[in-house]
């Protein structure tokens, strides 16, 4: 004897739905991680650097990667050193903040680096651990027993109830009528 094929009478609509809600839920749980570019020069200025080292340290911040190029043109070629020197520099003033992910290569007429967040950095991830030291903080409080009431507040309360008792006395001395 054959037996039928388990079945499941269901609304289709419904169905479509909670795939499409499935669906939706996976990609929120996945990180797109974006790569900004910050192009150099090997003659930069100071102020000029020290914005676009800024402007990286914005980005790694918020978890993104960087690209860092340097163009070289006409006989600035001849130098490549004066562009890893530059490298070198953005490294220094990053360093805590990133981790290099591929170092300075030249291809062509650029030279080029990428640099990654470190993951203890991100402010995504400062803001998570800060949010979890205020919970452990609030816990504790919770868990902490209540502090002792001092001497003064004892002897406060002792004067609050003293009238309270001598109200009560005459009263339960009254002869009855």
């Amino acid at each position: 004897m054959a037996t039928p094929p388990v079945c499941r009478i269901m609304d289709y609509g419904k169905f479509r739905y909670e795939e499409s809600q499935k669906a939706k839920e996976s990609r929120k749980k996945t990180v797109q991680v974006s790569i900004k570019e910050v192009k150099f020069r090997p003659k930069i200025g100071k102020g000029d650097f020290d914005t676009k080292v800024r402007h990286m340290h914005d980005f790694l911040e918020d978890g993104h990667k960087v690209k860092v190029t340097l163009q070289f043109r006409g006989r600035e070629m001849a130098h490549p050193e004066l562009g890893s020197k530059i490298l070198d520099q953005v490294i220094e003033q990053l360093g805590p903040l990133a981790k290099v992910e591929s170092y300075a290569r030249l291809e062509g007429r650029n030279m080029t680096m990428v640099l990654a967040p470190d993951k203890k950095t991100t402010k995504k991830d400062a803001k998570d651990a800060k949010d979890k030291d205020a919970k452990d903080k609030d816990a504790k409080r919770a868990d902490a027993p209540a502090a002792p009431e001092t001497a003064a507040s004892e002897a406060t309360a002792a004067e609050a109830t003293a009238p309270e008792a001598a109200a009560a006395a005459p009263v339960a001395d009254a002869p009855a009528d």
